[in-house]
């Protein structure tokens, strides 16, 4: 049995009698966000749990709020983390509607945090014991050899557990009491190693599932964390102030604009050029509002505000004329393919129609003249599935262009050196879209799909 009581060294007890990995950090932080989904998603939903411990570092990796509700928890997490403007910190799925939130290692009353120390490291750990299910999540490994460790037999068990036992008694003996009576509350526990057959098919399932181009992020050195957090405050301080300024003089244009398109001795010639110019205004304006909406999300890190049934299908098919022209202006087509009678979606219908119209905008700016974007809309269960095609006009493209190469300006927004534009990165449209009720995805295969929750 391994003595020390760190973290790093319970992760060590379950690597034992496990061949050495090989895999490299972005693929096994895909397995650990695939494994962290299966678990809550498609094995402890399945069964009434009443009761339980969960325990976890350097996040609190359980997010799903029946299991929170009903399960004692502690977390070991870094000084620091809780000021830092890192969503997730590539340890939870970052498509995830319930990512992690900054202010849940502040005021959080489902679980105790406890303090992380330097020799424990920052590689994920998540251990779950209820009367049906015990299993221990972990990455574990050097660079080019990672592995993410899964085990729930009964030596590692009872041993893990006796060495967090332990390591509580030298930090805090009162959670040590605890979490020994969190344990008998529960018994009998009933350890089985039947979860093995069932939890790595369902995990290569989700691994399936992820879009490959999302992004990792590894969790800052804790000594950074302060400068980290203030430059990103800076530099969401500063775009909120460029949008602002963008949007102002904009707006003054369009209401000249509109008060000239109301005289009757203007020319058809003027009035042409100026309702390009007004359509122009808008979409502008609604650009650079959605960046702003990202820029407020990453700073206040809230998520679903508002959310009320809404026809999604009918929002589409009334803004059809609107996306149309502007698309028809580039010299692409915007197609519908509407399934009938489709329930309505839980969401905020005004700022999802703004949504809706920064993705088309996104969606097309790779398609050449000829081209045509296709929005499909049809049930999937119990949601509604949104997905974007593009085709140009001799291939067929699935999502957005993937020859262009975007540079990452900050958590917000992102750009295109060969076309100039500026334009939301792919994280905040999706923490924008898991705001407003969505879980997306961009799959080569497949494009950008949207899942939105039907509404009950």
């Amino acid at each position: 049995m391994i003595n020390s009581n760190t973290i790093k060294s319970i992760q060590e007890r379950m690597a034992l009698d496990v061949p050495v990995g090989k895999l490299d950090e972005t693929t096994v932080r895909r397995l650990w966000w695939a494994a962290l989904d299966t678990l809550q998603d498609e094995i402890l939903s399945k069964i009434d749990v009443k009761g339980g411990i969960w325990l976890a570092s350097p996040l609190p990796a359980l997010y799903e709020p029946k299991l929170l509700e009903s399960m004692k928890g502690w977390v070991w997490s870094p000084e620091g983390l809780e000021t830092s403007r890192f969503t997730n910190i590539g340890l939870l799925p970052p498509t995830r509607s319930r990512s992690f939130n900054n202010q849940a290692l502040k005021d959080s009353s489902s679980f105790k945090r406890l303090p992380l120390r330097l020799e424990d490291g920052n590689d994920p750990l998540l251990i779950i014991i209820t009367s049906e299910v015990q299993v221990l999540l972990a990455l574990q490994g050097q660079s080019g050899e990672r592995n993410l460790l899964m085990r729930n037999d009964k030596d590692t068990v009872q041993d893990v557990l006796k060495m967090i036992s332990l390591r509580l008694e030298e930090e805090d003996f009162p959670e040590s009491l605890d979490l020994r009576k969190a344990l008998q509350s529960i018994r009998p526990i009933d350890i089985s190693n039947d979860l093995d057959r069932v939890f790595w098919p369902l995990v290569s399932e989700k691994l399936a599932g992820f879009a490959p181009s999302l992004n990792i992020q590894t969790l800052p050195d804790r000594s950074n964390l302060e400068n980290i957090s203030n430059i990103n405050q800076g530099q969401i301080s500063l775009l909120e102030a460029i949008t602002h300024e963008v949007r102002t003089p904009l707006a003054t244009i369009r209401t000249l604009v509109r008060s000239l398109l109301r005289r009757n001795d203007i020319t058809n010639e003027v009035l042409t050029r100026l309702k390009q110019i007004d359509s122009e205004c808008n979409e502008q304006i609604d650009r650079f509002g959605l960046i702003f909406k990202a820029a407020e999300l990453e700073r206040n890190q809230s998520s679903h505000a508002g959310l009320a049934r809404t026809d999604l299908g009918n929002m589409i098919e009334i803004m059809y004329p609107v996306w149309s022209k502007q698309l028809e202006r580039r010299g692409l087509e915007l197609k519908l393919e509407i399934a009938p009678d489709l329930p309505q979606v839980l969401s905020d219908s005004e700022q999802l129609e703004l949504m809706l119209g920064g993705l088309i905008d996104r969606n097309s700016r790779g398609l050449k003249s000829g081209g045509s974007l296709i929005l499909e809309l049809s049930p999937a269960g119990h949601r509604l599935k949104l997905q974007i095609i593009c085709k140009s006009a001799n291939i067929q493209l699935k999502g957005m262009d993937k020859n262009q190469t975007n540079a990452d300006l900050g958590p917000v927004v992102s750009w295109n050196p060969s076309t100039g534009s500026l334009q939301l990165s792919q994280a905040a449209t999706q923490r924008l879209l898991a705001s407003l009720g969505g879980i997306a995805t961009d799959r080569r295969e497949k494009g950008l799909t949207v899942f939105f929750p039907v509404a009950n």
